[in-house]
C-alpha cells in the first residue's frame, strides 16, 4: 500500500501532526510510521548554502584579488553533524518505494518554505509534493489542512522569494565582511561582520549613539503654580457632581505651568525668578475654560513585531523573549495562532469563528465580562478588524478556537496569551470616549506680559467611557503606551480637576521655578529598534502609516529579533537594561563605513520590498538577483579604497600602576608591553565575559583599581546579560587579572539574569581597594 511521507520543521510539531492522522503510529529513531502516513521531521535549518571554499578550495585564505564571490549555482551542505544523522533518516524516507506523495509541513511562510526546499533539493527528491498550510495547531485546525491540501506550484514564488533572500544575504555578507576583514586587519581583532539587514540596523543604534555622545545640555525654566478658587455657590453647587471630579463643598485647587505663547521653557534663571516675585500671593482669573470630547478607537489586533514591541515596553522582554513564547503559545499549547506574521487583519472567512473564539477565552474569570459584550453583539464591527487584502501568508495573532490551558504555561507564555486575548477582545469593542479640559490662568494683568498678565495653562483629562479600555481593567493603563512616545518634562501633565467657572477668580497659592536640562534623544530598546526597523529607519507612530511602509522595512517580522541578537554577539551592541548601546567597536564600523548604501536602511528596506514583490509575482528573482551581484562589487571596490590605508589610532592609557610605563592600547589589550621594552606584565584583556571592554573601563581599572559603576553588557553562558562590578586582583605567581567584583563571583555561583537585575544598583565602591592593595586573589 502506498504511503504519504509528512515532513514537519521540528520533532514536536511531527508528533502533533500524527495525532491526528490516522494511526497507531510506531516510534522509529527520527521519524514516525503509520498505516498510511510516514511523519518525519527537520530539526529547523539541516540544510545551508555551502562556505566560499566548497565552490574553489582558494578562498579558505581571505584575498581581495578573490572578491566578490558570486557563485553561478548555490551549493548546499548539511549544516552539522546533529542536522547530518536526522538528514539521512529524512533521505531514506524520501527514497521509499513505498512513498508517493509528499507533504510540505514546514511552517507555512517564507522562512518554512527556504527550509523545505533546501532539503528537499539536498536530498535529490524527486516525488510530487503538496503543501500542508497551518493557520494554528489545534486538532482542528490540522485535520481541516490536511483534507485541503495545496499544490506546491501554488507557493513557488514563495520559494523564489526565500532562495533570494537567503542568497542575497550570502552575496552581500560574505563579500562585504571579506572586504572589509582583509582591509581592517591591523584595527580589529577577528571578523568584521557586515550583512544586508544587521549592518543598516548597527547604523540606526550607532547614529543614535554619536547624537547622544554629542548632545551638549542646555539649562532651561519652568514656573509652576497651584492656584485655589473658592467653593461654589447656588446654582453652580447644586448641579450634579460628574463622575471624577474632585467635589465642590471646598476650597478648590489645581496646578498650572507658565507658558509664553505655546512655550512653557524660560531661557534664565532671572527671568523665571521675575515671572515667581510677580505673579507671587496674587489674584488671577480664569480666562480661558475649554472642554472637547476625545474618541479613542481600539487599537488594532497584534502582528508579532507589534506585540513584541508592546512585551519589551510592558514587561521589558527582548524580541527574542517574546518571540519564544509566542511559539511556544503556538506549537505547544495550542493557544494562539501563527506568530510570524506580519499582517493586523483577519479573513473574511473566519468571521464565524469570533464569537466561538471569544466564548472560549471568555472561559477564564478574568476575560469573561469583555468576552460576554463581545458575543453578544448583534452585528461585530469588522470594518477595522477584517480586510483580505492585507493578509498575505497568515492574519493577524490571535487565540484560537480551543480550550487554552492557563496553568500550564509557563508566566512568559501567561503575559503574552494576556496581551493577545485581551487585545482580541478590545478591538470589537466602542471607542473609549474621553473629556478633555484647558484651562488658561492669567495672573497680573496690567502688570505685566505687555499688560497681558502671565498665562498659565493646565490640562485635565476624565474617562467618561471606558469602551475598549475597560478590557484591560487594572493590567494597562495605556494599552498603547510606547517608550518613544513619551512626553517631554516640560509638557503639561493631565490631572484630575475640580469644577471650574470661566471667568472666576483664584488666588496664587504656591509658585516657584525648577531649573532643568534639555536631553538627549533615548537610546533604542528592542520596542523602539523594531519600530525603527518595520518602517526602515524612520519613526512612525501612527497605526495606518506604519502599515503602508511595512513592505519596505528592514528584515521580517521572523528575522528581526535574530537580527538584533545578533548584533549583540559580534560584539556591535551590548544590552543595558532595556537599552540598546552601540559599542566601540560597532561605532567604530558604522565611522568607517561612513555613507556607503550598506548603512542605510532606505536600501535595504527597498530590497525588502522587491522580495515581497517576487512573492506577488511582480518582480523578477533574476533581475534581483543580477542587481544583489552589481551592489557586491561596487561594495567590494568601494571598501578596498576607503579602508586601505584607514588606521584607528590606538589609544594610551597614562601610566602602568607597577612599573610606570605608558599603558597602550593593542588588539588584544591593554598594556605596558612595547617592541622595545616587555614592561612589567601588567595588562587588562578586552574580551570578558562576552563583551569587549571599552576604553573608559580599562581606564577606570587602571587609575583605582575597580568600577564605582557597574559595567553592562557580560553574557553569562546562558546567553542572557548581566551586570557587574569589575576590579583588579594579583594572583600568587603575580599576574594582574580582571575579576567580577561581586558576592555571587566571590562564592563561585553564576551569574544573576538580566531580568532579575535592578538598573539601580549601582555601589559606590568606596569600599573597593586600588591596584595594589589587594595582593593575592
Amino acid at each position: 500500500m502506498s504511503k504519504t511521507l509528512v515532513i514537519a520543521e521540528k520533532p514536536s510539531v511531527g508528533q502533533d501532526l500524527a495525532r491526528v492522522l490516522k494511526g497507531p503510529f510506531q516510534k522509529k529513531e527520527g521519524w514516525l510510521e503509520g498505516p498510511e502516513h510516514v511523519v518525519t521531521w527537520a530539526v529547523g535549518h539541516l540544510v545551508q548554502l555551502a562556505e566560499p571554499d566548497e565552490y574553489d578550495p582558494k578562498f579558505k585564505s581571505w584575498r581581495m584579488a578573490d572578491l566578490p564571490i558570486v557563485p553561478e549555482r548555490f551549493k548546499l551542505v548539511v549544516r552539522d553533524e546533529r542536522s547530518r544523522k536526522q538528514m539521512t533518516v529524512v533521505t531514506k524516507q524520501l527514497g521509499r518505494d513505498d512513498v508517493d506523495v509528499v507533504v510540505n509541513a514546514c511552517d507555512a511562510g517564507r522562512e518554512g518554505e527556504l527550509i523545505f526546499a533546501y532539503l528537499y533539493e539536498k536530498a535529490k527528491g524527486k516525488k510530487p509534493v503538496r503543501r500542508l498550510w497551518l493557520n494554528s495547531m489545534t486538532s482542528a485546525a490540522m485535520k481541516e489542512a490536511f483534507t485541503a491540501l495545496r499544490p506546491a506550484e501554488e507557493f513557488a514564488r514563495l520559494e523564489q522569494a526565500a532562495r533570494s533572500r537567503s542568497e542575497a544575504d550570502w552575496i552581500v555578507g560574505m563579500n562585504a565582511t571579506r572586504a572589509a576583514t582583509i582591509r581592517l586587519r591591523s584595527s580589529f581583532d577577528g571578523a568584521v561582520s557586515l550583512g544586508r539587514v544587521q549592518t543598516p540596523t548597527l547604523a540606526i543604534i550607532a547614529r543614535r549613539e554619536e547624537e547622544i555622545k554629542a548632545f551638549k545640555p542646555e539649562p532651561y525654566w519652568l514656573v509652576d503654580a497651584t492656584f485655589a478658587a473658592g467653593p461654589l455657590k447656588g446654582e453652580q453647587a447644586g448641579t450634579e457632581q460628574p463622575a471624577g471630579e474632585q467635589p465642590d463643598d471646598g476650597e478648590r485647587t489645581y496646578a498650572g505651568r507658565f507658558h509664553a505663547g505655546t512655550k512653557p521653557r524660560i531661557a534664565t534663571e532671572l527671568q523665571a525668578l521675575e515671572i515667581v516675585k510677580a505673579c507671587e500671593g496674587k489674584l488671577g482669573t480664569i480666562t480661558k475654560l475649554e472642554k472637547k470630547e476625545q474618541r479613542e478607537k481600539a487599537p488594532m489586533l497584534y502582528d508579532l513585531t507589534t506585540l513584541q514591541r508592546e512585551a519589551n515596553n510592558r514587561y521589558g522582554f527582548s524580541a527574542k523573549r517574546t518571540l519564544a513564547a509566542a511559539q511556544r503559545l503556538y506549537e505547544e499549547h495550542k493557544a494562539l495562532t501563527y506568530p510570524r506574521t506580519n499582517s493586523r487583519y483577519l479573513t473574511s472567512d473566519m468571521v464565524a469563528e469570533i464569537k466561538p473564539i471569544a466564548a472560549l477565552v471568555g472561559a477564564r474569570r478574568e476575560y469573561a465580562k469583555a468576552a460576554e459584550y463581545v458575543t453578544g453583539l448583534d452585528l461585530l464591527p469588522l470594518a477595522r478588524v477584517v480586510n483580505d487584502a492585507k493578509v498575505t501568508d497568515h492574519h493577524a495573532i490571535i487565540p484560537t478556537r480551543s480550550e487554552h490551558m492557563l496553568d500550564k504555561m509557563g508566566s512568559d507564555d501567561k503575559r503574552i496569551y494576556d496581551m493577545a486575548a485581551r487585545r482580541f477582545l478590545a478591538v470589537f469593542h466602542t471607542e473609549a470616549v474621553f473629556e478633555n479640559t484647558r484651562v488658561e490662568t492669567t495672573v497680573g494683568a496690567g502688570e505685566g506680559e505687555q499688560d497681558g498678565g502671565y498665562v498659565f495653562r493646565t490640562r485635565g483629562k476624565l474617562l467618561l467611557v471606558p469602551g475598549w479600555r475597560g478590557v484591560y481593567d487594572e493590567v494597562a493603563a495605556d494599552a498603547k503606551a510606547d517608550s518613544e512616545g513619551r512626553g517631554e518634562e516640560d509638557e503639561v501633565t493631565d490631572q484630575q480637576l475640580p469644577r471650574l467657572v470661566a471667568g472666576e477668580q483664584v488666588q496664587t497659592r504656591q509658585i516657584e521655578s525648577a531649573r532643568k536640562e534639555t536631553k538627549p534623544p533615548r537610546r533604542y530598546s528592542d520596542a523602539s529598534l523594531l519600530g525603527a526597523m518595520e518602517t526602515a529607519g524612520k519613526l512612525v507612530d501612527d497605526d495606518e502609516l506604519r502599515e503602508a511602509m511595512k513592505d519596505s522595512g528592514i528584515g521580517t517580522p521572523a528575522t528581526r529579533a535574530a537580527i538584533i541578537e545578533r548584533l549583540i554577539e559580534v560584539g556591535y551592541v551590548e544590552r543595558d537594561g532595556r537599552a540598546l548601546v552601540a559599542s566601540e567597536k560597532g561605532l567604530n564600523v558604522i565611522r568607517l563605513l561612513n555613507e556607503h548604501a550598506l548603512t542605510s536602511p532606505d536600501l535595504t528596506g527597498s530590497w525588502e520590498h522587491r522580495l515581497g514583490k517576487i512573492e506577488r509575482g511582480e518582480d523578477s528573482r533574476e533581475k534581483f538577483m543580477g542587481d544583489i551581484a552589481g551592489f557586491a562589487q561596487e561594495t567590494v571596490k568601494e571598501l578596498d579604497e576607503t579602508l586601505k590605508d584607514v588606521r584607528i589610532p590606538r589609544a594610551t592609557l597614562g601610566p602602568c600602576p607597577v612599573c610606570g610605563h605608558e599603558i597602550v592600547e593593542n588588539r588584544k589589550g591593554y598594556s605596558c608591553w612595547a617592541r622595545d621594552d616587555p614592561g612589567c606584565g601588567f595588562v587588562i584583556w578586552k574580551s570578558k565575559a562576552g563583551k569587549q571592554l571599552p576604553i573608559a573601563v580599562a581606564r577606570e581599572l587602571i587609575k583605582t583599581g575597580y568600577t564605582a559603576r557597574a559595567v553592562t553588557g557580560f553574557r553569562g553562558r546562558s546567553g542572557r546579560s548581566f551586570r557587574a562590578h569589575l576590579a583588579m586582583s594579583q594572583t600568587e605567581d603575580g599576574k594582574w587579572r580582571v575579576e567580577f567584583d561581586e558576592a555571587w563571583a566571590k562564592e563561585g555561583a553564576k551569574p544573576p539574569d538580566a531580568e532579575a537585575e535592578s538598573a539601580d544598583e549601582i555601589a559606590t565602591g568606596s569600599e573597593r581597594a586600588k591596584v595594589g592593595e589587594r595582593s593575592a586573589a
